[in-house]
């Protein structure tokens, strides 16, 4: 029993240190995507007839706040952002656009991920399936990765999305990336955007998040002159 007793301790220690490292390695965050405004939107989407050579615009509040069809009135453009949407939620409302087969999709999604945590990772993995799923479901459309814009926390309405800079830039790093590998287009708004810190400058956002009507404006010319609606 004297020579056991340091045995079952040494095992016991070891079991102890192997669950603190399991522990460690589990990382909790939310995946959550369905409310209701998420449902009436989705429904909404469905019950709307396809046109050709429609130019997508899918994403969070980002995308849904613009209004494409007056931004960009020489094309046949369609709002598919939705407010408070992640990349779980647009994997899940994916087939409503494959089913049009859009001549082009531009992506912008993944800051309510980096809100809720969510690991850089993870949301790429998502990613990948979002590109993967439009090449399978509609060969013929063109992808249009955009970055993530830059927050500004002179703002504090929305605490969770800002003083995540590190976390936008790796994302931004990442998509890009990923944009080469799976041979679909990347749009850098982040640098057409942010100033010299980095941030969102306060004459395009009246929360630190969201854009304005200047913006918008900003970045419907940015995708007119830099060709991307023409491509």
């Amino acid at each position: 029993m004297l020579y056991l007793k340091p045995v079952f301790f040494l095992i016991a220690s070891s079991l102890i240190g192997l669950s603190s490292v399991f522990a460690q390695a589990v990382v909790t965050f939310d995946s959550s995507y369905t409310n209701t405004y998420y449902s009436q939107k989705v429904s909404h989407f469905k019950s709307l007839p396809d046109t050709k050579n429609e130019i997508i615009f899918l994403g969070d509040s980002i995308s849904d706040s613009g209004e494409w069809t007056e931004l960009l009135p020489n094309y046949t453009t369609k709002n598919r952002g939705i407010s408070s949407d992640n990349t779980y939620g647009v994997l899940a409302r994916l087939d409503e656009v494959t089913n049009a087969k859009p001549a082009k999709i531009f992506i912008l999604i993944g800051v309510n991920d980096i809100a809720r945590n969510i690991p850089t990772k993870i949301i790429l993995q998502n990613y990948s399936q979002i590109i993967e799923r439009i090449k399978n479901e509609s060969p013929t459309t063109q992808i249009y990765v955009q970055s993530l814009l830059p927050t500004n926390n002179h703002y504090m309405e929305y605490k969770g999305h800002q003083n995540k800079g590190d976390k936008i830039l790796a994302l931004n790093k990442g998509l890009k990336d990923l944009a080469a590998t799976k041979k679909a287009q990347f749009v850098d708004l982040y640098t057409h955007f942010a100033d010299n810190e980095g941030k969102l400058p306060l004459d395009y956002t009246h929360d630190g998040l969201h854009l304005n009507g200047a913006a918008y404006i900003k970045w419907a010319k940015f995708l007119t002159d830099e060709g991307f609606l023409n491509q």
